[in-house]
């Protein structure tokens, strides 16, 4: 079971860069349920995840290299592409901010997860002053809607986060899809 709260981050906490990452690469042969493909450094990944928004159920099993070589033609939309920086939260002995920072064709979007073992946990928790919006009960913000950001045109839609949350410090990026 993963439980999670999610947040846009507007800028990048100064030192963020010091703590560890991951390069991330990762693509969706199917939204419903959620079945995506990943590339985390040199480990590969294929990860069911239910239904749900601050929880759900979520099932990963490795890849080989070939096997995702073989799956990533098969993915629909967009391949998104990140660094995932794991820094400690303060006053917490066993939570842990996952800032995802965005590349390729949507450089500039921050967001910032962290992961509980209860409901109760995520519910109060009290987010550091330098995250953004909540937007763990929206489904815009989800890796498994930003990849179908695409136009008409097949380019991605260009603007700002709602409520003047920018990309990235005010910079004018790839907008997830509007939800109803």
């Amino acid at each position: 079971m993963e439980i999670e709260r999610k947040f846009l981050v507007p800028c990048l906490p100064e030192g963020y860069d010091t703590h560890p990452f991951h390069q991330i690469e990762q693509a969706y042969l199917c939204t419903d349920p959620v079945v995506r493909i990943r590339q985390e450094d040199e480990d590969f990944c294929l990860t069911y995840k239910g239904k749900g928004l601050l929880s759900r159920e979520e099932y990963t099993l490795p890849l080989t290299r070939e096997a995702y070589a073989h799956l990533l033609p098969k993915a629909d939309g967009s391949v998104l592409t990140k660094k995932r920086y794991f820094i400690p939260l303060d006053n917490s002995d066993h939570l842990t901010i996952e800032l995802d920072v965005f590349e390729g064709r949507y450089a500039g979007l921050i967001l910032a997860e962290v992961e509980f073992t209860t409901e109760e946990e995520a519910l109060s928790f009290q987010p550091p002053k330098w995250f953004g919006r909540d937007v763990t009960f929206t489904r815009e913000y989800q890796n498994s809607s930003l990849w179908m950001v695409v136009d008409a045109g097949g380019g991605v839609r260009e603007g700002k986060g709602e409520e003047g949350v920018g990309y990235g410090c005010g910079a004018s990026r790839a907008k997830p899809p509007e939800t109803g």
